[in-house]
């Protein structure tokens, strides 16, 4: 429908890094989720600015992770100063961001017809 994600970054290094991006609804079509991440868990990537953005929903939930699970290990959080959260994106936080970058996710709430 309506409803996209869009990731743009500028990064250094890393040859050839796999990378998903997955997009999903709930069964209700009131949630929309989108996740970009590295299967392979880290990501030798210097990253220096990313941003994602969803059209058509208001992000409820995100977070940025600098290391994605992989066997044992879980998903290691990147400090809240690193990154910002506004009602549609999800950026880098000039300054503040360390570089890393392995694993977004957002949650966005769809608009709803009222009856």
């Amino acid at each position: 429908g309506d409803l996209g994600c869009t990731f743009t970054y500028s990064a250094q290094g890393g040859t050839n890094e796999q990378w998903q991006m997955n997009v999903g609804m709930s069964e209700d079509n009131g949630l929309f989720s989108c996740t970009i991440w590295r299967p392979q868990g880290k990501s030798y990537l210097f990253f220096t600015q990313f941003k994602a953005e969803v059209k058509g929903a208001k992000i409820e939930y995100a977070m940025a992770y600098s290391q994605a699970a992989v066997g044992a290990q879980s998903d290691i959080p990147l400090k809240q100063e690193e990154f910002e959260i506004t009602d549609t994106t999800v950026s880098h936080r000039e300054g503040k961001f360390r570089f890393e970058l392995s694993k977004l996710v957002i949650v966005a709430k769809t608009p709803r017809d009222e009856l």
